[in-house]
Protein backbone atom coordinates (compact mmCIF):
# COMPACT_ATOMS: atom_id res chain seq x y z
CA UNK A 1 0.00 0.00 0.00
CA UNK A 2 1.47 3.37 -0.80
CA UNK A 3 0.85 6.10 1.37
CA UNK A 4 0.38 9.50 -0.59
CA UNK A 5 2.69 12.11 0.12
CA UNK A 6 1.53 15.40 1.40
CA UNK A 7 3.07 18.61 0.50
CA UNK A 8 5.16 20.28 3.33
CA UNK A 9 5.24 23.32 4.49
CA UNK A 10 6.08 25.83 3.16
CA UNK A 11 7.57 29.50 3.43
CA UNK A 12 5.70 32.85 2.14
CA UNK A 13 5.50 36.15 2.62
CA UNK A 14 1.85 37.56 3.46
CA UNK A 15 1.57 41.11 4.45
CA UNK A 16 5.71 41.69 3.71
CA UNK A 17 6.56 39.10 6.80
CA UNK A 18 7.45 35.46 6.34
CA UNK A 19 5.31 32.83 7.29
CA UNK A 20 5.11 29.39 7.50
CA UNK A 21 2.14 27.84 5.71
CA UNK A 22 1.46 24.29 7.02
CA UNK A 23 -1.45 22.38 5.35
CA UNK A 24 -4.28 20.85 7.50
CA UNK A 25 -5.48 17.93 6.00
CA UNK A 26 -8.89 15.97 6.23
CA UNK A 27 -8.76 12.22 6.70
CA UNK A 28 -9.15 11.31 2.62
CA UNK A 29 -6.07 13.70 2.50
CA UNK A 30 -7.45 16.35 1.07
CA UNK A 31 -5.97 19.86 2.62
CA UNK A 32 -8.93 21.62 3.90
CA UNK A 33 -6.70 24.75 6.07
CA UNK A 34 -3.86 25.85 6.32
CA UNK A 35 -1.97 26.97 9.61
CA UNK A 36 -0.17 30.05 9.65
CA UNK A 37 3.06 30.97 11.90
CA UNK A 38 5.20 34.33 11.68
CA UNK A 39 8.94 33.63 11.49
CA UNK A 40 10.87 35.97 13.14
CA UNK A 41 14.19 35.83 11.32
CA UNK A 42 14.33 38.90 10.01
CA UNK A 43 15.27 42.20 11.79
CA UNK A 44 13.14 45.06 11.08
CA UNK A 45 13.12 48.38 12.28
CA UNK A 46 10.29 47.32 14.70
CA UNK A 47 12.56 44.48 15.87
CA UNK A 48 14.51 47.37 16.38
CA UNK A 49 12.30 49.87 18.26
CA UNK A 50 11.77 46.71 21.05
CA UNK A 51 15.58 46.00 21.61
CA UNK A 52 16.16 49.71 22.38
CA UNK A 53 13.10 49.65 24.85
CA UNK A 54 14.30 46.33 25.98
CA UNK A 55 17.24 47.60 27.09
CA UNK A 56 15.61 50.49 28.59
CA UNK A 57 13.78 48.23 30.97
CA UNK A 58 16.49 47.18 32.83
CA UNK A 59 19.48 50.01 31.91
CA UNK A 60 17.31 52.96 33.66
CA UNK A 61 17.24 50.94 37.29
CA UNK A 62 20.85 49.43 37.33
CA UNK A 63 22.55 52.29 35.67
CA UNK A 64 21.25 54.70 38.68
CA UNK A 65 22.48 52.29 41.44
CA UNK A 66 25.60 53.58 43.45
CA UNK A 67 26.72 49.88 44.05
CA UNK A 68 27.15 49.61 39.67
CA UNK A 69 29.26 52.49 39.26
CA UNK A 70 31.77 51.32 42.72
CA UNK A 71 31.54 47.95 40.47
CA UNK A 72 32.98 49.78 37.58
CA UNK A 73 35.76 51.14 39.73
CA UNK A 74 36.77 47.87 41.60
CA UNK A 75 36.10 45.25 38.93
CA UNK A 76 39.07 44.37 36.67
CA UNK A 77 38.67 45.22 33.36
CA UNK A 78 39.61 41.12 32.38
CA UNK A 79 36.00 40.48 34.56
CA UNK A 80 34.58 42.59 33.16
CA UNK A 81 35.21 41.55 29.37
CA UNK A 82 34.15 38.00 30.74
CA UNK A 83 30.62 39.94 32.03
CA UNK A 84 30.78 41.33 28.31
CA UNK A 85 31.50 37.77 26.47
CA UNK A 86 28.86 35.41 28.75
CA UNK A 87 26.57 38.19 27.88
CA UNK A 88 27.19 37.81 24.26
CA UNK A 89 26.65 33.90 24.88
CA UNK A 90 23.72 34.37 26.42
CA UNK A 91 22.06 36.41 23.48
CA UNK A 92 23.22 34.32 21.22
CA UNK A 93 21.92 31.07 22.49
CA UNK A 94 18.45 32.97 23.51
CA UNK A 95 17.91 34.24 19.74
CA UNK A 96 19.15 31.01 18.50
CA UNK A 97 16.42 28.65 20.77
CA UNK A 98 14.01 31.46 19.45
CA UNK A 99 14.44 31.93 16.43
CA UNK A 100 16.47 30.22 14.63
CA UNK A 101 16.65 26.68 16.00
CA UNK A 102 15.84 25.01 12.68
CA UNK A 103 16.74 27.42 9.90
CA UNK A 104 20.03 28.62 11.21
CA UNK A 105 21.52 27.80 7.68
CA UNK A 106 19.52 29.67 5.43
CA UNK A 107 19.46 32.82 8.18
CA UNK A 108 22.74 32.79 9.53
CA UNK A 109 23.31 36.28 8.38
CA UNK A 110 20.24 37.06 9.85
CA UNK A 111 21.26 35.67 13.50
CA UNK A 112 24.37 37.16 13.31
CA UNK A 113 22.56 40.49 12.60
CA UNK A 114 19.77 40.08 15.53
CA UNK A 115 22.30 39.11 17.84
CA UNK A 116 24.86 41.64 17.43
CA UNK A 117 22.26 43.97 17.05
CA UNK A 118 20.91 43.45 20.33
CA UNK A 119 24.00 43.76 22.10
CA UNK A 120 25.06 46.83 20.15
CA UNK A 121 21.74 48.87 20.51
CA UNK A 122 21.99 47.80 24.14
CA UNK A 123 25.45 49.54 24.37
CA UNK A 124 24.36 52.69 23.16
CA UNK A 125 21.31 52.65 24.97
CA UNK A 126 23.50 52.39 28.12
CA UNK A 127 26.40 54.51 27.09
CA UNK A 128 23.51 57.28 26.31
CA UNK A 129 21.91 57.10 29.88
CA UNK A 130 24.86 57.05 31.86
CA UNK A 131 26.68 59.89 30.21
CA UNK A 132 23.48 62.18 30.44
CA UNK A 133 23.88 61.10 34.27
CA UNK A 134 27.37 62.05 34.58
CA UNK A 135 28.34 58.40 35.51
CA UNK A 136 30.14 57.35 32.24
CA UNK A 137 33.85 59.84 32.79
CA UNK A 138 34.44 59.49 28.99
CA UNK A 139 37.27 61.94 28.89
CA UNK A 140 38.48 61.88 32.21
CA UNK A 141 38.77 58.16 32.50
CA UNK A 142 37.57 56.45 29.32
CA UNK A 143 38.54 52.70 30.95
CA UNK A 144 36.10 53.28 33.87
CA UNK A 145 33.49 54.48 31.49
CA UNK A 146 33.70 52.12 29.36
CA UNK A 147 33.52 49.23 32.36
CA UNK A 148 30.49 50.87 33.68
CA UNK A 149 29.50 50.42 30.67
CA UNK A 150 29.47 46.91 30.11
CA UNK A 151 28.94 46.32 33.38
CA UNK A 152 24.98 47.82 32.86
CA UNK A 153 25.29 46.20 29.24
CA UNK A 154 24.77 42.46 30.56
CA UNK A 155 21.00 43.03 32.25
CA UNK A 156 20.39 45.56 29.95
CA UNK A 157 20.84 43.27 27.03
CA UNK A 158 18.98 40.03 28.71
CA UNK A 159 16.13 42.15 28.75
CA UNK A 160 16.12 43.51 25.28
CA UNK A 161 16.76 39.73 23.65
CA UNK A 162 13.83 39.07 26.20
CA UNK A 163 11.83 42.08 24.45
CA UNK A 164 12.54 41.34 20.72
CA UNK A 165 10.45 38.13 21.20
CA UNK A 166 7.46 39.60 21.07
CA UNK A 167 5.52 40.08 18.00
Amino acid sequence: METEKRPASTIRRIGGYLHRVVPVFDSAGKAINYAITPLMVEFRPRDLMQVIVGASILAVPVAFTEETWRLGETLGFSRVLALSALSLLFIGAFVYFNFYRYMLKEHAVEYVKRSAAIYVFSLLVVGTILTIIGKCPWGADTALALKRVLIVAFPASMSAAVSDTMR
